[in-house]
């Protein structure tokens, strides 16, 4: 394997690619027209256009990468996440064309790409379950007479996606029609099948996740565990390795579970199985994610290992190096996606120039990218700038860090999560690992850290104008409160 494409974009294609220059793999670029300038095809050794910017005439154009394969030679495909990377046809057509998916079979793909068919697979493992439905319904009838007996509240999903989409609470029968609608409704239009299942609804649950690795000779792994129930929209936030809630008894035993799911499907390359764990630590099957996660580099941090570079090696038919009773969790690492995002605006997108870009530096602090000062933030794709990772011998060096990490990472021109991010790690809940996934609707109050904001802001206007009355006191004519309330005023200026 000399050459790899790399199907996808921004931090995750940049991240890909350092891992392959260090193997001595060529990589290709694939862009849109959005991404003309942007740093991962500056680079790779090579790069394609393949269409304009709309992700389904670029990055979702199979057919486009595989021509680009052939255009430039390589040999393999790396799809990252999102876009194609869990797609069961796009990875049909690259065995068919001959070349090499770095990722699962297309038919481990498909199996665990539907919630209901990844169930069957778990349970021939016996892997504990939601109490609840096994096959899609669409009678509605039929649907409230299971959900009576599952008992309410219930919580209606989509069989065929995820990210919250045809997710629907019902909290009583009174409700369970239009509710069902909704579900039904939303999972055609987001993944193009109506299909839903319904599961007890966990109050207060955590989202526990465990990546594995598995290669092409029957050898499967667990690397631990990450904890990820710091959440807005269903959708993660911040991830930490290893999780404060786990003894070790139970991560062996989730562990295990995720490695049977795995064999299930005689899956390789690098998963993630998802669980949800309740308020009395009894866990769940939740679903299989058929690809390298978002936040893959606290694992990475806590084992010392790459895992784009064994997700490269099992594509090349090599043995895992390592076994299981190998592996050991050293120290605690802690990510925050760091979105083009407005948290006091309901997390809306934000998107815009980066006028000021620069990242924190030192010990134990990694930051993935795909950015620079002066870059537009494209409105076709997910708003994430980058991934902000921080490491250290415990979980408190991990916060701390993280910390000093968000103040010195500065960004002007557009609304990030980094705010929010400081909140979680000033919140006794998250410091204490007294938290769920419904953090976000019970604790955070974005005019918290409006208030906060405007706090420092308020100082740093004070002490600077104090520094500049002392160094020429005939320039300031107003007091300096009052010059302070007109920075504020105009501030949306600067």
């Amino acid at each position: 394997m000399n050459k790899i494409l790399i199907a996808n974009r921004g931090e995750i294609a940049l991240r890909i690619m350092r891992s392959a220059k260090e193997m001595g793999i060529l990589t290709v670029a694939v862009f849109s027209e959005a991404d003309r300038e942007a740093l991962h095809v500056r680079y790779a050794d090579e790069a394609i256009y393949i269409g304009p910017s709309p992700a389904s005439e670029s990055y979702l154009a199979g057919e486009k990468i595989i021509e680009a394969c052939r255009i430039t030679g390589a040999e393999a495909i790396h799809p990252g996440y999102g876009f194609l990377s869990e797609n069961a046809v796009f990875a049909q057509m690259v065995q068919d064309a001959g070349l090499v998916l770095i990722g699962p079979s297309p038919e481990a793909m498909s199996v665990m790409g539907n919630k209901l068919s990844a169930k069957a697979a778990a349970l021939k493992y016996h892997i504990p379950m939601v109490p609840g439905t096994e096959e899609a319904i669409t009678d509605v009838s039929e649907a409230k007479r299971r959900a009576a007996e599952v008992g309410f509240p219930i919580l209606i999903k989509a069989a065929a996606g995820g990210g919250g989409k045809g997710m629907r609470v019902v909290e009583d029968i009174l409700s369970f029609d239009e509710q069902m609608q909704l579900a039904v409704s939303e999972a055609q239009s987001a993944f193009g099948d109506g299909a839903v299942f319904i599961e007890r609804y966990v109050s207060s649950p955590r989202h526990i996740e465990i990546q594995i690795l598995g290669d092409n000779h029957g050898n499967i792994v667990h690397l631990f565990e990450r904890e990820c129930s710091i959440q807005r929209r269903h959708q993660k936030v911040i991830e930490e390795a290893p999780s404060s809630i786990l003894s070790p008894e139970l991560r062996t035993k989730m562990g295990k579970c995720a490695v049977d799911v795995a064999r299930s499907v005689n899956y390789t390359g690098a998963g993630t199985v998802e669980f949800i764990l309740d308020e009395n630590l009894d866990f769940f099957f939740l679903e299989m994610n058929t690809r390298l996660q978002v936040e893959h580099p606290v694992t990475e941090l806590i084992t010392g290992l790459d895992l784009v570079k064994e997700q490269i090696k099992i594509a090349r038919g090599e043995v895992l190096s390592f076994s299981q009773e190998d592996l050991k969790i050293n120290g605690h690492a802690i990510e925050l996606r760091v979105y083009a995002e407005d948290p006091q605006h309901n997390f809306l997108p934000d998107i815009g120039m980066l006028k000021t870009y620069r990242t924190p530096k030192g010990n134990g602090v990694r930051v993935d990218d795909g950015f620079e000062e002066g870059m537009e933030i494209p409105v076709y794709y997910d708003p994430m700038i980058a991934k902000l990772i921080t490491y250290g011998g415990n979980r408190e060096e991990a916060i701390s860090r993280m910390r000093r990490a968000i103040a010195e990472y500065d960004i002007t021109g557009i609304q990030t999560t980094l705010n929010f991010g400081k909140f979680v790690m000033e919140h006794e809940a998250f410091i204490s690992g007294n938290f769920n996934t419904h953090f976000v609707s019970k604790y955070f109050n974005p005019e918290i850290v409006e208030t906060g904001n405007e706090d420092e802001a308020l100082m740093a206007a004070i002490v600077a104008l104090n520094q500049l009355k002392k160094n020429n006191s005939s320039a300031i004519a107003v007091p300096i409160a009052q010059a302070a309330n007109n920075w504020f005023k105009n501030r949306a200026k600067y």
